[in-house]
Protein backbone atom coordinates (compact mmCIF):
# COMPACT_ATOMS: atom_id res chain seq x y z
CA UNK A 1 0.00 0.00 0.00
CA UNK A 2 1.68 3.43 -1.26
CA UNK A 3 1.54 6.64 1.04
CA UNK A 4 -1.42 8.41 -0.46
CA UNK A 5 -3.55 4.77 -0.13
CA UNK A 6 -2.64 4.89 3.59
CA UNK A 7 -3.32 8.59 3.94
CA UNK A 8 -6.62 8.89 1.86
CA UNK A 9 -9.25 6.56 1.16
CA UNK A 10 -12.37 6.73 -0.99
CA UNK A 11 -15.53 6.35 -0.15
CA UNK A 12 -18.64 5.04 -1.83
CA UNK A 13 -19.57 8.60 -3.18
CA UNK A 14 -16.22 8.88 -4.84
CA UNK A 15 -14.96 11.58 -2.89
CA UNK A 16 -11.85 11.13 -0.34
CA UNK A 17 -11.91 10.90 3.13
CA UNK A 18 -9.44 11.62 5.94
CA UNK A 19 -8.48 8.95 8.07
CA UNK A 20 -10.70 9.71 11.54
CA UNK A 21 -7.07 10.42 13.80
CA UNK A 22 -6.89 13.57 11.45
CA UNK A 23 -10.15 14.26 11.45
CA UNK A 24 -10.46 14.40 14.97
CA UNK A 25 -6.98 17.02 15.28
CA UNK A 26 -8.65 18.99 12.89
CA UNK A 27 -12.10 19.18 14.25
CA UNK A 28 -10.34 20.54 17.78
CA UNK A 29 -8.08 22.66 16.07
CA UNK A 30 -11.29 24.23 14.43
CA UNK A 31 -13.16 24.11 17.76
CA UNK A 32 -9.93 26.29 19.55
CA UNK A 33 -9.54 28.18 16.04
CA UNK A 34 -13.22 29.13 16.61
CA UNK A 35 -12.85 30.38 20.64
CA UNK A 36 -10.29 32.40 19.84
CA UNK A 37 -11.72 33.97 17.02
CA UNK A 38 -14.62 35.12 19.02
CA UNK A 39 -12.38 37.22 21.47
CA UNK A 40 -10.26 38.43 18.58
CA UNK A 41 -13.24 39.08 16.41
CA UNK A 42 -14.67 41.54 19.24
CA UNK A 43 -10.67 43.32 19.78
CA UNK A 44 -11.28 43.62 15.83
CA UNK A 45 -14.46 45.24 16.04
CA UNK A 46 -12.90 47.55 19.03
CA UNK A 47 -15.59 46.23 21.40
CA UNK A 48 -15.45 44.43 24.54
CA UNK A 49 -18.39 42.38 24.01
CA UNK A 50 -20.10 40.80 26.62
CA UNK A 51 -19.47 37.46 29.23
CA UNK A 52 -16.83 35.82 28.71
CA UNK A 53 -15.08 37.65 26.38
CA UNK A 54 -14.08 41.41 28.71
CA UNK A 55 -12.55 38.33 31.15
CA UNK A 56 -10.84 36.36 28.08
CA UNK A 57 -9.33 39.55 26.66
CA UNK A 58 -7.64 40.29 29.27
CA UNK A 59 -5.41 37.62 28.46
CA UNK A 60 -5.84 38.32 24.99
CA UNK A 61 -1.82 37.52 24.53
CA UNK A 62 -2.01 34.20 26.33
CA UNK A 63 -4.15 33.17 23.55
CA UNK A 64 -1.36 32.64 21.37
CA UNK A 65 -0.65 29.08 23.10
CA UNK A 66 -4.28 27.71 21.97
CA UNK A 67 -3.80 29.20 18.61
CA UNK A 68 -0.21 27.95 18.24
CA UNK A 69 -1.43 24.45 19.60
CA UNK A 70 -4.25 24.51 17.11
CA UNK A 71 -2.41 25.62 14.24
CA UNK A 72 -0.19 22.21 15.07
CA UNK A 73 -2.87 20.07 14.57
CA UNK A 74 -3.90 21.74 11.54
CA UNK A 75 -0.14 20.43 10.13
CA UNK A 76 -0.29 17.12 11.78
CA UNK A 77 -3.63 16.43 9.96
CA UNK A 78 -3.44 18.18 7.17
CA UNK A 79 -6.11 20.49 7.50
CA UNK A 80 -4.56 23.42 4.74
CA UNK A 81 -7.88 25.80 5.23
CA UNK A 82 -7.30 26.07 8.53
CA UNK A 83 -3.66 25.57 8.64
CA UNK A 84 -4.32 29.66 6.75
CA UNK A 85 -7.00 30.13 9.36
CA UNK A 86 -4.15 29.78 12.22
CA UNK A 87 -1.58 32.04 10.50
CA UNK A 88 -3.89 34.85 10.45
CA UNK A 89 -5.01 34.61 13.95
CA UNK A 90 -1.44 34.27 15.32
CA UNK A 91 -1.16 37.50 13.21
CA UNK A 92 -3.95 39.66 14.37
CA UNK A 93 -2.43 38.24 18.19
CA UNK A 94 0.76 39.64 17.21
CA UNK A 95 -0.67 42.78 15.65
CA UNK A 96 -3.14 43.79 19.04
CA UNK A 97 -0.16 42.21 21.64
CA UNK A 98 2.04 45.50 20.51
CA UNK A 99 1.58 48.56 22.93
CA UNK A 100 -1.25 50.74 22.74
CA UNK A 101 -1.62 54.77 23.47
CA UNK A 102 0.90 57.72 22.33
CA UNK A 103 4.65 58.42 23.50
CA UNK A 104 6.59 60.88 23.25
CA UNK A 105 8.67 63.48 25.05
CA UNK A 106 7.00 66.58 26.67
CA UNK A 107 7.82 69.73 25.49
CA UNK A 108 8.81 72.45 27.84
CA UNK A 109 11.60 72.65 30.66
CA UNK A 110 11.47 70.00 33.53
CA UNK A 111 10.39 72.26 36.61
CA UNK A 112 9.47 69.64 39.20
CA UNK A 113 9.64 66.09 40.37
CA UNK A 114 7.71 63.68 41.80
CA UNK A 115 7.49 59.98 42.76
CA UNK A 116 3.85 58.08 42.17
CA UNK A 117 3.11 54.60 44.04
CA UNK A 118 0.18 52.61 43.53
CA UNK A 119 -1.21 49.30 45.26
CA UNK A 120 -4.33 47.35 46.15
CA UNK A 121 -3.95 45.81 49.68
CA UNK A 122 -6.58 43.77 48.85
CA UNK A 123 -9.32 44.19 51.78
CA UNK A 124 -6.32 45.89 53.97
CA UNK A 125 -4.27 42.51 54.71
CA UNK A 126 -1.48 43.90 52.45
CA UNK A 127 -1.15 47.34 54.40
CA UNK A 128 1.80 46.52 56.82
CA UNK A 129 3.71 45.59 53.42
CA UNK A 130 2.52 48.33 51.59
CA UNK A 131 4.25 50.59 54.81
CA UNK A 132 7.50 48.66 54.54
CA UNK A 133 7.60 49.39 50.99
CA UNK A 134 6.21 53.19 51.28
CA UNK A 135 9.48 53.33 53.85
CA UNK A 136 11.43 52.29 51.58
CA UNK A 137 10.53 53.63 48.05
CA UNK A 138 9.71 56.85 49.43
CA UNK A 139 7.10 58.04 47.01
CA UNK A 140 5.65 61.63 47.23
CA UNK A 141 2.31 60.26 46.02
CA UNK A 142 0.75 56.93 47.58
CA UNK A 143 -2.85 55.71 45.53
CA UNK A 144 -4.51 52.90 48.10
CA UNK A 145 -7.12 50.51 46.88
CA UNK A 146 -9.05 48.61 49.03
CA UNK A 147 -7.97 50.77 52.38
CA UNK A 148 -10.64 49.05 54.79
CA UNK A 149 -10.85 50.76 58.28
CA UNK A 150 -8.09 48.85 59.70
CA UNK A 151 -5.91 49.64 56.40
CA UNK A 152 -6.72 53.49 57.13
CA UNK A 153 -6.20 53.61 60.70
CA UNK A 154 -2.71 51.87 60.18
CA UNK A 155 -1.94 54.48 57.41
CA UNK A 156 -2.65 57.25 59.77
CA UNK A 157 -0.88 55.89 62.40
CA UNK A 158 2.71 54.59 60.72
CA UNK A 159 2.77 57.40 58.08
CA UNK A 160 0.93 60.37 58.92
CA UNK A 161 4.13 62.24 60.04
CA UNK A 162 5.87 61.63 56.54
CA UNK A 163 2.28 62.37 54.83
CA UNK A 164 0.57 65.02 56.21
CA UNK A 165 -2.24 65.59 53.54
CA UNK A 166 -4.19 62.86 52.68
CA UNK A 167 -7.72 62.04 50.78
CA UNK A 168 -9.78 59.10 51.48
CA UNK A 169 -12.91 57.78 51.43
CA UNK A 170 -13.61 55.68 54.18
CA UNK A 171 -15.22 52.24 53.84
CA UNK A 172 -15.32 48.35 54.62
CA UNK A 173 -13.40 45.82 52.27
CA UNK A 174 -12.96 47.06 48.97
CA UNK A 175 -14.89 50.07 49.12
CA UNK A 176 -12.14 52.04 50.55
CA UNK A 177 -9.24 54.05 49.04
CA UNK A 178 -6.52 56.64 49.82
CA UNK A 179 -4.48 58.93 48.44
CA UNK A 180 -1.31 59.75 50.50
CA UNK A 181 0.75 63.46 49.78
CA UNK A 182 4.13 64.68 50.83
CA UNK A 183 2.59 67.73 49.44
CA UNK A 184 0.06 70.13 50.02
CA UNK A 185 -3.84 68.90 48.93
CA UNK A 186 -7.06 70.59 47.72
CA UNK A 187 -9.94 67.96 47.74
CA UNK A 188 -12.08 67.49 44.76
CA UNK A 189 -15.18 65.66 44.18
CA UNK A 190 -13.78 62.52 43.22
CA UNK A 191 -15.49 60.00 41.14
CA UNK A 192 -18.28 58.25 42.14
CA UNK A 193 -18.48 54.53 41.94
CA UNK A 194 -19.21 51.09 43.86
CA UNK A 195 -15.59 51.55 45.10
CA UNK A 196 -13.85 54.94 46.55
CA UNK A 197 -12.14 57.14 43.86
CA UNK A 198 -11.05 59.98 45.67
CA UNK A 199 -9.59 62.90 44.19
CA UNK A 200 -7.39 65.87 45.02
CA UNK A 201 -5.28 68.52 43.71
CA UNK A 202 -1.73 68.85 44.76
CA UNK A 203 0.77 71.84 45.10
CA UNK A 204 3.91 70.34 43.71
CA UNK A 205 6.28 72.90 43.77
CA UNK A 206 4.09 75.66 43.65
CA UNK A 207 2.53 73.87 40.62
CA UNK A 208 -1.14 72.43 40.50
CA UNK A 209 -1.21 68.69 39.70
CA UNK A 210 -4.69 67.50 39.85
CA UNK A 211 -4.75 63.72 41.23
CA UNK A 212 -7.40 60.82 40.72
CA UNK A 213 -7.48 57.30 42.40
CA UNK A 214 -8.89 54.96 40.22
CA UNK A 215 -10.90 51.86 41.02
CA UNK A 216 -13.80 50.58 39.38
CA UNK A 217 -15.88 47.24 39.62
CA UNK A 218 -14.47 44.51 37.57
CA UNK A 219 -15.99 43.16 34.83
CA UNK A 220 -17.70 40.09 36.65
CA UNK A 221 -20.62 38.26 34.78
CA UNK A 222 -23.75 40.14 34.92
CA UNK A 223 -21.71 43.35 35.81
CA UNK A 224 -19.65 44.57 32.95
CA UNK A 225 -22.29 47.35 31.79
CA UNK A 226 -21.21 49.00 35.50
CA UNK A 227 -17.73 47.97 34.79
CA UNK A 228 -18.28 50.24 31.86
CA UNK A 229 -19.85 53.44 33.34
CA UNK A 230 -17.52 53.27 36.10
CA UNK A 231 -14.17 53.23 33.27
CA UNK A 232 -16.68 55.96 31.67
CA UNK A 233 -16.33 58.20 34.37
CA UNK A 234 -13.01 58.04 34.64
CA UNK A 235 -12.41 59.13 31.34
CA UNK A 236 -14.85 62.10 31.74
CA UNK A 237 -12.52 63.05 34.63
CA UNK A 238 -9.84 62.91 32.74
CA UNK A 239 -11.07 65.07 30.13
CA UNK A 240 -12.54 67.38 32.71
CA UNK A 241 -9.86 69.99 33.30
CA UNK A 242 -7.42 69.66 30.21
CA UNK A 243 -5.17 72.64 31.53
CA UNK A 244 -4.03 70.84 34.66
CA UNK A 245 -1.43 68.61 34.36
CA UNK A 246 -2.84 64.87 35.70
CA UNK A 247 -2.09 61.81 37.36
CA UNK A 248 -4.62 59.09 37.48
CA UNK A 249 -3.51 55.84 38.93
CA UNK A 250 -4.89 53.05 40.17
CA UNK A 251 -6.26 49.82 40.22
CA UNK A 252 -8.20 49.68 36.88
CA UNK A 253 -9.67 46.14 36.44
CA UNK A 254 -8.52 46.78 32.52
CA UNK A 255 -6.04 46.18 30.18
CA UNK A 256 -4.88 47.80 27.18
CA UNK A 257 -6.94 44.90 25.55
CA UNK A 258 -10.19 46.54 27.04
CA UNK A 259 -11.60 49.07 24.83
CA UNK A 260 -13.26 51.18 27.61
CA UNK A 261 -9.32 51.27 29.04
CA UNK A 262 -7.77 52.21 25.58
CA UNK A 263 -10.80 54.79 25.44
CA UNK A 264 -9.26 56.62 28.36
CA UNK A 265 -5.70 56.40 27.10
CA UNK A 266 -6.86 57.67 23.81
CA UNK A 267 -7.85 60.90 25.82
CA UNK A 268 -3.85 61.97 25.09
CA UNK A 269 -2.81 60.10 28.49
CA UNK A 270 -0.14 58.16 28.51
CA UNK A 271 0.87 55.08 30.86
CA UNK A 272 3.92 55.41 32.79
CA UNK A 273 4.80 51.79 32.36
CA UNK A 274 4.74 52.03 28.62
CA UNK A 275 6.80 55.40 28.86
CA UNK A 276 9.34 53.48 30.22
CA UNK A 277 9.69 49.96 28.58
CA UNK A 278 7.41 48.26 31.67
CA UNK A 279 4.45 47.56 29.39
CA UNK A 280 2.81 44.08 30.05
CA UNK A 281 4.10 43.61 33.13
CA UNK A 282 2.25 41.34 35.04
CA UNK A 283 0.36 43.08 38.63
CA UNK A 284 -2.21 40.51 38.74
CA UNK A 285 -2.85 38.34 39.92
CA UNK A 286 0.14 38.30 42.36
CA UNK A 287 0.47 35.08 42.84
CA UNK A 288 1.42 34.00 39.46
CA UNK A 289 2.66 37.24 37.94
CA UNK A 290 5.09 37.87 36.34
CA UNK A 291 4.74 34.58 34.42
CA UNK A 292 1.12 34.83 34.39
CA UNK A 293 -1.01 37.32 34.62
CA UNK A 294 -2.45 41.01 33.15
CA UNK A 295 -1.10 44.47 33.96
CA UNK A 296 -4.57 46.12 35.24
CA UNK A 297 -2.49 48.43 38.04
CA UNK A 298 -1.51 51.51 36.02
CA UNK A 299 -0.06 54.89 36.45
CA UNK A 300 -1.58 57.34 34.01
CA UNK A 301 -0.31 61.21 33.25
CA UNK A 302 -0.62 64.16 31.05
CA UNK A 303 1.76 64.92 28.29
CA UNK A 304 2.88 67.35 30.51
CA UNK A 305 5.01 64.39 32.35
CA UNK A 306 7.61 61.99 31.37
CA UNK A 307 8.07 58.99 33.56
CA UNK A 308 11.72 56.63 34.64
CA UNK A 309 12.29 54.15 36.75
CA UNK A 310 8.90 52.30 36.40
CA UNK A 311 9.32 49.37 38.88
CA UNK A 312 6.59 46.96 39.69
CA UNK A 313 6.95 45.70 43.03
CA UNK A 314 5.75 42.74 44.82
CA UNK A 315 3.57 42.71 47.99
CA UNK A 316 2.51 40.27 50.99
CA UNK A 317 -0.34 39.57 51.53
CA UNK A 318 -2.18 41.09 48.24
CA UNK A 319 -3.31 39.53 44.79
CA UNK A 320 -1.71 42.74 43.18
CA UNK A 321 1.73 44.04 42.61
CA UNK A 322 2.23 47.69 43.25
CA UNK A 323 3.59 49.97 40.34
CA UNK A 324 6.27 52.99 41.50
CA UNK A 325 7.30 55.02 38.75
CA UNK A 326 9.37 58.56 39.23
CA UNK A 327 7.18 61.25 37.26
CA UNK A 328 8.69 65.07 35.83
CA UNK A 329 6.45 67.71 35.12
CA UNK A 330 7.57 69.77 32.56
CA UNK A 331 6.58 73.39 32.04
CA UNK A 332 3.14 74.38 29.52
CA UNK A 333 2.03 72.70 27.00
Amino acid sequence: MDTDTAEWTAGNDGREHRPPGRRFGAWCAGLLFAGVSVVVGFRVADSDGITPVPQLLAFLPWLLVPTAVALLLTLLSRWWPGTVWGVVLLGLLAWFIEPYGKVGDPVGRPVADLRVLTSNVEFGQGTASLVTTVRREKPDVVFVEECDYECDALLKRDLSQDYPHRRAVEGGGSEGSVILSRFPLRPTGGVPGTMGMPGAVADVDGHAVRLQLAHPMPPLPGQVDLWHRELAALREAATADPGTPLVLAGDFNASQDHAAFRRILDTGLRDASRLDGADRTATWPARTAPTLGVQIDHVLVSEDFGASRTRILDLADTDHRAVVTDLTLHEGR
